[in-house]
């Protein structure tokens, strides 16, 4: 197998500097080889990319190559495929996979570990920042469990948009720098129904402080390796949590106080960021403990979906369709317990269970008044009330009734002004319905009385009726990444046509901002796309 090349000098290669602390200051795997297997007491293993035949450049995301340094790059040419697909290493790079266990669908999986992903290096931005890059579909791993370590560009076009389109939504998230197609056919079973068939593989470069998950803890403290576990929790607090630690304390070596500090900082950063997945209506798909950001972000978009129809039980990940574990009603819960098993984890370094009950609570506490605030932008209400609670419980019963558009129907209500009859209102709200027919004169009569009361409780508030429509405005996007709208771009570019994917990745960068010409782009899911593969659920197929 042909393996990636060092050049003796960048030419039009990204001219990159790496500062790869975590592989300076964690144990790694002292096998070389290639091949599925356990990988005992270290945090990773030395893994080359596997080279790829055509690598060309579809997209790329103009503010991560600025934030790296590269703005003076060209993006299209050949060095920057064949650094971003794994075919030449960049001098500095030292490429590994990440050793990690976790738990998926709720029980207890073992190791798992980075089974397509290989990390490039932490490179030192211009800035200072030490950022990782991840490359998602280069090849196999110690971890690939048999599998090929590749993915399609339907999945990778996925990641790549989302990615991008949470940050701008104001959502924590890993970024994506680039999406390269490699010229080398993937094959896949989308549905795992027995109807395999080969679709174009890609590779997506990921970006992030660090791509240390829930279950990197875990893996460790399952088999009791305490030396590796306390590594590891030095090392993310030294770098990504500097605040626990006291002034005096020495940074090298965490103790309890330290310990319970950082978790009760991640349950911060967690609760943060379940309550802007459920303000802008993402659905993660799968949640399971490996797929949880150690810093609060949004990591690995799998069948990940977007809330169309306001419907709290509903789950985009076919393999998730029976129990609906992953639902996105049931979220905040799967994060809290998700929680659980990381304080469990981190509780064999300390014989404190106070400190991190504290974090438990603490997540609660926050999570419960993340979502009033929350809850009272949408609505465009200066501060929460004890009433809001029935307004806002009435209001998420009546979306849930009928097929109502949640990111329609918000932007929709913020247009409704004061003297509006209900005729006025329900012409206003049309737009968010999928199917308006349905509405019954029972459920007509209860929304005008729940107007009725938000028409009253917006009267009592200090805010004027500029104030409020601009707050909900800047809390409700107008565009979001919809699932058919990811799926016509994937159809256009699968033809060889970046043309739709790089108008919707423009829209996506001012998501709460009207944009002429981009109608399209704001509709609701249409008729055509209700149970279309890919455009309702999704596999873990990718």
């Amino acid at each position: 197998m042909a393996t990636p090349t060092t050049p003796d000098r960048l030419t039009d290669l990204p001219p990159l500097q790496f500062d790869n602390r975590f592989r300076r200051e964690l144990p790694a795997d002292p096998m070389s080889v290639n091949h599925p297997r356990q990988v005992m007491n270290a945090a990773y293993s030395d893994t080359l990319p596997s080279p790829v035949p055509a690598p060309k450049t579809l997209s790329v995301s103009t503010e991560m190559m600025a934030r790296l340094g590269l703005s003076d790059v060209d993006p299209k040419s050949d060095g920057f495929a064949a650094l971003f697909t794994g075919n030449q290493l960049a001098p500095g790079s030292e490429p590994y996979a990440m050793n990690y266990g976790g738990h998926q669908f709720g029980q207890w999986a073992g190791q798992l570990g980075d089974g397509r992903a290989i990390n490039l290096g932490e490179v030192l931005t211009p800035t200072g920042e030490h950022l990782a890059l991840q490359l998602k579909g280069a090849g196999t791993t110690p971890y690939s469990r048999g599998a090929d370590g590749r993915a399609v560009l339907r999945s990778s076009l996925r990641e790549y948009v989302c990615s991008e389109a949470m940050h701008h939504l104001g959502v924590p998230t890993t970024r994506a720098l680039s999406l390269v197609v490699t010229g080398e056919p993937v094959l896949r079973d989308v549905l795992y129904d027995g109807n395999a068939a080969h679709e174009p593989g890609s590779v997506v470069c990921r970006v992030s402080a660090s791509f240390l998950r829930f279950g990197s803890f875990q893996l460790p403290a399952s088999r009791q390796d305490h030396d590796t576990l306390r590594q590891l929790v030095n090392h993310t607090i030294k770098h990504h949590y500097p605040n626990c630690l006291a002034d005096g304390r020495a940074s090298e070596d965490a103790d309890n106080a330290a310990i319970g500090q950082f978790f009760q900082a991640v349950c911060e950063r967690t609760a943060e960021l379940v309550v802007h997945w459920q303000r802008v209506g993402f659905v993660h798909g799968v949640l399971n403990t490996d797929n949880m950001s150690i810093l609060g972000e949004t990591i690995d978009y799998g069948p990940y979906g977007w809330l169309e129809d306001f419907d709290p039980d509903w789950t985009p990940n076919t393999t998730d369709a029976q129990f609906r574990r992953y639902r996105f009603g049931q979220q905040p819960a799967v994060v809290l317990w998700n929680l659980g098993q990381l304080a469990n984890c981190l509780h064999t370094l300390t014989d404190e269970v106070e400190p991190l009950q504290a974090g438990i609570d603490h997540f609660r506490a926050q999570f419960e008044a993340r979502w009033r605030a929350m809850m009272c932008n949408k609505l465009g209400l200066s501060a929460w009330q004890d009433s809001d609670a029935e307004l806002t419980d009435d209001l998420q019963t009546l979306l849930a009734a009928v097929e109502t558009d949640m990111t329609v129907f918000y932007r929709a209500l913020a247009k409704l002004k004061r003297e509006d009859d209900p005729d006025a209102a329900f012409n206003t709200l049309h737009p968010a319905w999928y199917r308006p027919e349905t509405l019954t004169d029972d459920y007509r009569a209860q929304l005008v009385a729940w107007l009725a009361a938000y028409r009253a409780r917006t009267d009592a508030d200090p805010l004027s009726a500029t104030e409020r429509q601009q707050k909900m405005n800047t809390t409700n996007p107008l565009y979001v990444p919809r699932n058919y709208l990811a799926q016509l771009a994937i159809d256009a570019a699968e033809q060889g046509d970046t043309g739709p994917l790089e108008r919707w990745i423009d829209a996506l960068k001012s998501p709460y901002s009207e944009q002429p010409g981009r109608d399209d782009l704001a509709e609701k899911r249409p008729d055509w796309a209700r149970t279309r593969v890919g455009c309702s659920m999704l596999s873990c197929s990718s």
